[in-house]
């Protein structure tokens, strides 16, 4: 039975450790930020996970997996909230093209707050929908 737990740490490893290359490869070969941002996010926070499995299939013991379960939880809480703001950063910095954007939720905000602002950057009433 530990040759089966061994096998699939394994392959959970060498998948893991693939993501992770494969992320790192897209950061580096990707055209815009966004891009990046996805690369750097998706592929790389599954990679992680498959490997924590790995270890954690490779280990098998009550403080290590516990350990590994509290690093994939912070690592899954942080990393599309640091993802969703380097986005934010770039498109509030003009870094974003926007016209390759499907939808532009944030650019309609942005107008709208611009909207309810005067030009001393003080803000109007709030408008209401009556």
């Amino acid at each position: 039975m530990s040759s089966v737990f061994d096998v699939l740490s394994a392959i959970c490893l060498l998948l893991g450790a693939s993501l992770s290359l494969a992320a790192g490869i897209g950061v580096l070969r990707f055209p815009d930020v966004l891009s990046r941002q996805h690369a750097a996010s998706k592929p790389q926070v599954l990679g992680l996970l498959l490997i924590l499995v790995g270890v954690g299939l490779r280990l098998r013991t009550g403080l290590d997996v516990t350990t590994l379960v509290l690093v994939a939880v912070f690592q899954m809480t942080t990393a599309p909230v640091a993802a969703h703001m380097v986005g934010r950063a770039a498109y509030r910095s003009r870094r974003v093209s926007r016209e390759n954007l499907v939808v532009d939720e944030l650019g309609d905000r942005l107008k709208q707050l611009e909207a309810d602002h005067d030009d001393r950057g003080e803000p109007q009433e709030p408008r209401t929908g009556a």
